[in-house]
């Protein structure tokens, strides 16, 4: 502990962020450059070094996370990072994308502000690639046994990495054109550059991992075919079944899956289009979701230009504390949170009819009219009490010229037909079923990520990955020195 009063003297101070107006202009990370580092080591010093950790707990890795602040709060960066990666494959991931649990579950938190740890965990990852702490690490020997893995979101490049590192020949298969699943195509670019991507990639490729793309395993390759190529099977396909809205007006054009939007504008970035066939620029935009992808959706519209953005939440807006009866410390509670998406929308009055920052709490959609060809023109929706019925006269309409549905996912997509040539058995919630060594009822083929858990954080996807890959491991092997942070049965900390 380098400084046993830093939480008592230092305040909470977080990465900046670029001015509204100057970021909502282009598609750069929305943090100011360089402007972490200087504060970072006395917010590391704000750690308390707690004899019972529970930042350990809220975290699914079990991320090191007074060792790391320590070291940090030293400025000590090349053991701060081997102390990182030892729980995390991919810490500038989760350093830009995770909602940070374990600040949730920080004691300091009790009664004072958390302790930054998704910052500090971020600015350590960044220096390690600065000053080549993450180097690639090819294993001394090759075991003979080779593994595909199916999916290059993080729960199958966590999976990949582990395997090839503990010396098994591992081939990622991805039915897109490029590797990344949700991170390349999901995530906006102003939420992580997809350098950040590119550079893992490229060490996982110089460590011995190979990639497929555009190849659907089930509709380009047979699910037979792979099985008898390969020793074992993880099957990381994620959750991409998406969730229907089924109200009159559903039919008409101009209403499109979160899903079918974001992947457009990311492919712009790409560089593989001028503009996206579904831009929001002009238009008047619902988004019906109020989570974190209604949140992409919103902050995307609004660099496309469009005309008003309007999200709609169905649950009432939570308050600014957390409720200590409901949602005791160390849980994971449900704040009012002003994310950037939100800041922007605010500062620029995307959405005169919602709240100030753009979310319309409680809120419903009854149905969708149209135009004379066809086309989505409004949104009908109605306030909902606390078991979603409908208040009485308090219905309204918002123009609508584009409505994204961020309603959340089911399961695994079906229709590559890799699931049924399988023969995989299924849970009742759509999710593939397996047993407590995340073995499904087919010998050799493993299931891991949100496509077994269901849709879940970017670290649980990563906990998952490193998990999985201990138990193909031990089923190639015999026995596994790879960590296994998670059962497939571990749940986030609740009441």
């Amino acid at each position: 502990m380098a400084d046993p009063k830093g939480f008592m003297t230092t305040p909470r101070q977080e990465w900046p962020r670029r001015p509204v107006e100057e970021r909502v202009r282009d598609w750069d990370e929305v943090y100011v450059p360089g402007a972490l580092l200087p504060i970072i080591s006395k917010q590391a010093d704000r750690c308390m070094d707690c004899g019972i950790p529970f930042c350990h707990d809220a975290c699914p890795l079990g991320n090191l996370i007074p060792e790391w602040n320590d070291l940090v709060s030293r400025e000590d960066w090349r053991a701060a990072s081997d102390r990182l990666h030892a729980t995390n494959n991919f810490p500038e991931f989760t350093g830009r994308l995770c909602p940070a649990p374990c600040e949730a579950g920080c004691v300091l938190a009790i009664n004072q502000p958390a302790v930054t740890i998704k910052n500090v965990e971020c600015a350590i990852a960044d220096r390690a690639w600065e000053e080549g702490f993450a180097p690639p690490r090819p294993p001394d020997r090759l075991s003979g046994k080779t593994v595909a893995v199916i999916g290059s979101g993080p729960t199958g490049l966590a999976a990949a990495q582990q395997l090839t590192r503990a010396g098994h020949t591992v081939a990622v298969y991805e039915r897109d054109d490029r590797i990344g699943g949700l991170l390349r195509y999901g995530i906006p670019e102003f939420k992580m550059e997809k350098r950040h991507l590119e550079r893992r990639l490229e060490q996982m490729r110089a460590e011995g991992t190979r990639f497929r793309t555009s190849t659907a395993v089930g509709r380009d390759v047979p699910a037979d075919v792979l099985r008898t190529r390969y020793d074992a099977v993880v099957l990381a396909t994620g959750a991409t079944a998406w969730r229907e809205l089924p109200v009159p007006g559903r039919e008409l054009t101009g209403i499109h899956q979160a899903m079918e939007y974001l992947p457009l504008a990311n492919r712009v970035c790409e560089g593989d289009l001028e503009v996206s066939p579904l831009c929001a620029a002009g238009k008047h935009v619902v988004i019906v979701g109020g989570g974190d992808t209604g949140a992409d959706c919103l902050g995307t519209a609004v660099r496309e230009g469009a005309a008003s953005v309007t999200q709609l939440d169905i649950y009432a807006q939570p308050g600014t504390e957390r409720d200590e009866e409901a949602e005791p410390w160390p849980t994971y509670p449900k704040l009012y949170r002003l994310s950037a998406a939100h800041e922007e929308a605010r500062d620029l009055r995307t959405a005169p009819a919602a709240d100030a920052d753009a979310r319309l709490f409680a809120a419903s959609t009854l149905r969708f009219a149209g135009d004379d060809s066809g086309h989505v023109r409004a949104l009908h929706l109605v306030e909902v009490d606390e078991r979603r019925q409908p208040v009485q006269d308090t219905g309204r309409t918002l123009p609508a010229d584009l409505v994204l549905l961020a309603l959340g996912f089911s399961g695994p997509d079906r229709e590559d037909g890799l699931v049924d040539q399988l023969g995989l058995m299924m849970e009742p919630r759509g999710t593939i079923a397996r047993d407590d060594g995340f073995a499904t009822n087919v010998a050799g083929v493993f299931a891991a990520g949100d496509a077994a858990r269901g849709q879940s954080l970017v670290v649980w996807a990563i906990a998952e990955g490193r998990a999985v890959a201990a138990a193909v491991d031990r089923y190639l092997t015999g026995s596994s020195r790879l960590p296994a942070p998670i059962s497939p049965r571990d749940r986030p900390m609740a009441v």
